[in-house]
């Protein structure tokens, strides 16, 4: 691991980006929407933000689970992109290759549970952020599940 996982959380100290991470989010970003040498599920979601409607680019893991894709937020409720996606109405784009419009849909806190021990499964970075070890039982997931948002990705025209 070149990072190790206090390095990695103190660069979200306090739920947002420290400079280093804000630096390194963008070349992600570049990388994850570029599909160059990145796995199908690395992606960039775009969203407007809040605030000042500009595009907002943030990279992002999608999870798979039960022949469905979700969204989750390995900060929790206070992740800028969460707040910018619920501004939105949940209307964002995702790159990868290609742009995919697609919307967003919460899923609700007793749901979330066995999406969040897949999204540790597939998201080692998210892991020093997630009080639960990842092979915990889905009962512990259960006690964390409504501070992690997770969102349901569907098509959209």
């Amino acid at each position: 691991m070149i990072i190790s996982n206090a390095v990695r959380r103190r660069m979200y100290r306090g739920g947002r980006p420290s400079g280093l991470a804000r630096a390194l989010n963008r070349v992600s970003a570049l990388h994850f929407r570029s599909g160059i040498l990145a796995p199908a599920d690395w992606i960039t979601m775009e969203v407007a933000g809040r605030r000042t409607g500009h595009i907002v680019s943030c990279p992002l893991v999608v999870t798979r689970y039960e022949g469905e894709r979700y969204l989750v937020s390995m900060l929790g409720e206070e992740a800028n992109w969460v707040a910018n996606v619920r501004a939105a109405g949940g209307d964002v784009v995702l790159r990868h290759r290609r742009r995919e419009p697609v919307h967003l849909a919460e899923v609700d806190p007793g749901e979330r549970a066995p999406i969040l021990r897949r999204f540790l499964a597939v998201a080692p970075g998210a892991r020093p952020h997630v009080p639960v070890d990842r092979h915990a039982p889905v009962t512990e997931f259960e006690r964390i599940a409504a501070g992690y948002p997770v969102f349901r990705v569907t098509p959209r025209p």
